[in-house]
């Protein structure tokens, strides 16, 4: 039984162990990387499909004939026609919670960062203004401490709720926003920690020194922060997207970082992937702007975690009973 890996390139750059995955999957192929016109010739004769960031449409869908199981390198679907995939009797897999500690430390790693002042003391010191110093110290940038702090989060999932908890250690307040879509809005919060109040999104982003998005993209969330959520911020307030790009309006973002509507932000995602070279994120110079590539994922273990679960999806699909399973 044929298994294709299209993108394996985007989980493995050469420190994994396949061996599970070889295991259960013996005829395994992997291509590093798949072009969007490479893709039916790719996948027509393998039974078993897996993808990270390869989007599988319905007219790709139709050309596999043999595909039975797709398995994904993730735990968002929004790359993989599901309806066709159903349709035409193809079992979709996610994975699932295979990240959550390494996004939740690259969340507290920003708020740090941004606290501290790193970047900005690093660029102080390669400039000799420390080694010029006629004090012990260096007190250019103010440093504020994260207790007694509130954080607001955007997305009280699992990878929300992971960011809280560690923030519970520093002493940190959580404010945690009411869902975006009216039929949870009185969904029980009886399994949440009592420091996990829940309030409208307004008034989150107006009380808390920093906000943390962890909620999907959808039409409710698509430039959630807009110039009007930048005014409504306190003028301390930190923002850290490790979600979606689409959920900040770039351009608003921009005004508020120069004209110090807000304190600073840390991007880990963009609305588009990967950027352009001139994108006005990456060429902007602002000091209170940090943006990462799309790493807070990618520790070593996350990495080998996902590639051990998509073992488990196949074996548990070979004997019958799929696991996380997403096309109903």
């Amino acid at each position: 039984m044929k298994t294709a890996f299209l993108d394996y390139k985007t989980v493995d750059p050469g420190d994994l162990d396949l061996s599970p995955l070889r295991k259960i999957a013996p005829n395994l192929i992997l291509h590093d990387k798949t072009a969007a016109d490479e893709v039916n010739k790719r996948i027509e004769d393998a039974a078993i499909i897996i993808i990270n960031k390869i989007k599988l449409d319905a007219t790709a869908l139709h050309q596999a004939k043999k595909v039975r199981l797709i398995c994904l390198v993730a735990t968002g679907t929004d790359n993989v026609d599901l309806i066709a995939a159903k349709e035409q009797g193809i079992t979709v897999c996610n994975i699932k919670n295979y990240c959550t500690d390494s996004v939740a430390q690259h969340v507290v790693l920003s708020m740090l960062a941004l606290s501290h002042h790193f970047d900005e003391y690093q660029v102080s010191l390669k400039q000799g203004l420390w080694q010029k110093s006629e004090q012990f110290c260096l007190l250019e940038y103010p440093i504020t401490e994260l207790s007694s702090k509130t954080l607001g989060i955007v997305g009280l999932g699992v990878l929300g709720k992971a960011v809280a908890n560690l923030a519970v250690s520093f002493g940190m307040r959580i404010l945690v926003a009411e869902s975006f879509k009216p039929e949870n809005s009185n969904k029980s919060t009886e399994q949440q920690k009592p420091e996990f109040k829940r309030v409208p999104f307004q008034d989150l982003v107006a009380q808390s020194d920093v906000v943390s998005l962890h909620c999907p993209l959808t039409a409710e969330t698509k430039g959630l922060f807009d110039l009007q959520a930048f005014k409504t911020m306190k003028k301390n307030a930190l923002l850290i997207n490790t979600a979606r790009g689409g959920l900040i309006n770039d351009k608003a973002l921009l005004y508020a970082l120069e004209n110090k509507l807000i304190a600073g932000a840390a991007l880990d995602v963009l609305d588009r992937e990967p950027p352009a070279a001139d994108h006005p994120l990456l060429t902007s110079g602002l000091p209170n702007l940090i943006v990462t590539p799309h790493i807070a994922w990618a520790a070593k273990e996350a990495r080998q975690r996902s590639l051990d679960e998509i073992a488990k999806n196949i074996a548990c699909y070979l004997k019958g009973e799929p696991r996380n399973v997403v096309t109903g």
